[in-house]
């Protein structure tokens, strides 16, 4: 059963957003990227719902001027979350566990002329009730001898959404991304950067299984469902700064960033997270990370509605509603010898936990018993997830 598509795609949008972090690099300059193969096991846990698989990804050059890059990455769900019973199952008698597997293959291209990198990429996925393709486009140049880059990107995607118990259920989802990232190296020790990211999405935007609840006097628990409606567009945009400052012991560094986001749902969003790494004998990386997101809801999400239809667009997707959270994170990164490995040049062993706490300001625990919590009045809904990332890195 997949009564949590939608949370889960917003988990799995993050988590993937940090198995991107985890291979990418710091560098402003237009270069290729370094040749290397990467394997992650990447694990997320909490909220009833467990994610975790696999990841390759392996990027080689073609002379001096291309690169080519292709990456596997598999997610494999398992659980009984509370999201089930957002869809109107009762899990209190039913548990409802569920599994799936979503597989997703990443193709790119690199060319580099001069002081300009031309990147290509194709990503596509899928599950057993979510086709997704992607194909994006990035332009990165630059100025005043490397000093200034300036990143322009877009990227558009095609989704397609069934239903497990629907084989005639077939909505479309497009979604259009555009951004723009200006690096600056300020002095030897200090570089900062710009972002700003528009995002527009058209199509089917709510989950396929997703019920909101509204207030039944002639149910035995206060309230009864009916099926979420979500607006059929939705347009965002988020802008970002950030500073890399590297302290004076030439050891260590700090990582300040800041992110706003806003859409016409009306959900406004910040994002502040201090980052501190240390190097120990040249061998050892140590990273301790700091975060706290906190946003407001959408104006048409309610916990709960007074009456059936109360009005034309309704939600309970509690990634929807007020909430914030607090992230703890610890890295720890080792360098093995050169040429450790036969037929590598160098090598890395590189482990990574986030430990995250979700607060929610109007999503109510509906598991309770109706007996001792009236309809509206239940715990307010909060829980812990923890985020590993454990991968291997090989360069030739």
């Amino acid at each position: 059963m997949a009564a949590t598509d939608r949370s889960r795609t917003r988990v799995r949008h993050w988590l993937a957003l940090l198995v991107v972090g985890c291979f990418a690099g710091t560098a402003g300059a237009s270069v290729l990227p370094e040749e290397r193969i990467d394997v992650l096991y990447h694990s997320y846990d909490g909220g009833g719902v467990k994610i975790d698989g696999p990841s390759v990804l392996v990027r080689k050059s073609i002379g001096e001027s291309v690169s080519v890059s292709g990456k596997y990455y598999v997610d494999t769900v398992s659980g009984a979350s509370i999201d089930v019973e957002a869809a109107g199952v009762d899990v209190n008698s039913a548990a409802s566990p569920y599994a799936e597997e979503r597989t997703e293959y990443n193709a790119g291209i690199d060319y580099l002329n001069d002081r300009t990198l031309i990147s290509a990429g194709y990503a596509t996925s899928q599950e057993n009730d979510y086709d997704a393709e992607t194909v994006s486009f990035g332009i990165t140049q630059t100025f005043f001898g490397d000093l200034t880059t300036v990143s322009l990107t877009t990227s558009y995607g095609d989704d397609v959404i069934g239903r497990n118990d629907r084989p005639d259920f077939e909505e479309h989802l497009e979604r259009r991304r555009y951004g723009l990232t200006l690096t600056q190296i300020l002095r030897t020790d200090l570089i900062a950067a710009f972002s700003y990211e528009a995002v527009i999405d058209e199509g089917f935007l709510n989950n396929a299984y997703r019920q909101v609840r509204y207030r039944d006097s002639s149910s035995a628990r206060g309230y009864s469902y009916q099926p979420e409606v979500y607006p059929n567009t939705r347009n965002s945009d988020a802008f970002g700064l950030r500073a890399i400052y590297h302290l004076p012991n030439r050891r260590s560094a700090l990582r300040v960033e800041y992110r706003y986001f806003q859409d016409n749902w009306a959900i406004e969003a910040h994002t502040g997270e201090l980052r501190y790494t240390h190097s120990h004998d040249d061998n050892w990386l140590f990273e301790l990370k700091l975060r706290h997101y906190d946003q407001t809801g959408a104006d048409f999400y309610s916990d709960l509605y007074d009456f059936r239809d109360a009005q034309n667009y309704l939600a309970r997707d509690k990634e929807m509603g007020p909430f914030s959270s607090n992230t703890i994170g610890l890295g720890a990164t080792y360098n093995l010898p050169r040429f450790a490995i036969p037929g590598f040049e160098r090598s890395s062993i590189n482990l990574y936990w986030d430990h995250i706490r979700f607060d929610y300001e109007d999503f109510r625990d509906v598991r309770v018993s109706p007996d001792e919590y009236a309809a509206g009045e239940e715990p307010l809904y909060q829980f812990d997830a923890n985020v590993i990332r454990f991968y291997l890195s090989f360069w030739f």
